[in-house]
């Protein structure tokens, strides 16, 4: 593995306790590989410049940058830079949910939103939080400082996966109390009532928003790979059911590839930029999903 993949690797961070550590090696890690595969040619330069468009003002290009680069990129202003994101965290308890050695739902979400906040403090962005479950259980405005990191990860760091869930209820609830459109971002495994959450995405895009939905699963989740007789417990309700894992592998992959589907389509048709990821995907396959949205947007 290059130096560089190793922080985009959630087995390899998450062996790291301290969690502003953690964001700060992701999100250089991240850096490190924007100029090699797979994002050979993506270049950004962070906060300070975007590229020339026919019709800007060529007093503010910038020389240093184009003797670097051969390409011409403008100085930004303050007001032009700033974007204001929230991360809208499950912090329910099915989020607690992992497979083998895998590190659970929520450890990898944090991680994701860890690095997430210090790469947008980074570009002085502003960034706040939401964490959930039945209800918000914390909600932090955005500010652009990079001082607030380290608030955000408090948070992160104080918080356990527990209690139901009500994903669609929540988010409506969020989509009122957002005054002031910007960039949301959803970071949950969206196991609830598929057209109502469905609903509630449509609920932020009414509002005139932006939005990035990061569905997070266990890789179990996704294959099913349970080949011998078990007892599967709803880790929210309690409720138990036996079955040989077997024997229903194939419908249950049929029929969960199906409500994929179904959210990655309705993204699709309103607006709504969508990733399907689980606790090994490398951390690189969100950031550059968020810096790609935020390119078109600034």
């Amino acid at each position: 593995m290059q130096n560089y993949r190793k922080y985009l690797d959630p087995q390899f961070v998450s062996k790291i306790s301290n969690l502003e550590l953690i964001a700060r090696l992701v999100v250089e890690g991240f850096i490190a590989g924007l100029h090699k595969s797979p994002y050979h040619g993506f270049s950004v330069e962070f906060s300070e410049h975007r590229q020339y468009s026919a019709g800007d003002d060529t007093r503010y290009i910038d020389w240093k940058v184009y003797g670097r680069t051969d390409r011409y990129f403008i100085k930004q202003f303050e007001e032009e830079t700033n974007l204001r994101a929230y991360i809208i965290l499950d912090a329910s308890r099915s989020m607690g949910y992992s497979s083998g050695e895998n590190i659970t739902k929520f450890e990898y979400a944090c991680y994701l939103t860890a690095g997430l906040s210090y790469l947008m403090l980074m570009q002085r962005d502003a960034v706040g939080l939401v964490l959930y479950d039945e209800r918000i259980r914390k909600f932090i405005p955005p500010k652009s400082v990079k001082s607030y990191l380290s608030v955000i990860l408090s948070e992160l760091e104080s918080n356990e996966p527990s209690n139901k869930t009500k994903t669609a209820d929540v988010l409506h609830s969020i989509a009122e109390r957002i005054k002031r459109r910007g960039l949301i971002i959803v970071i949950s495994d969206l196991l609830d009532e598929q057209d109502e959450v469905i609903s509630a995405l449509k609920h932020f895009k009414h509002k005139r928003n932006e939005l990035i939905v990061f569905q997070v699963l266990d890789p179990a989740e996704r294959n099913f790979n349970f080949n011998f007789d078990a007892v599967f417990k709803d880790v929210e309700t309690s409720e138990k059911i036996m079955t040989q894992g077997l024997y229903v592998q194939r419908d249950y992959r049929r029929a969960f590839e199906e409500f994929i589907k179904k959210y990655r389509l309705e993204c699709l048709v309103n607006g709504i930029d969508y990733e399907l990821m689980d606790t090994s995907t490398s951390f690189d396959v969100a950031l550059f999903r968020y810096l790609s949205k935020r390119g078109r947007l600034m």
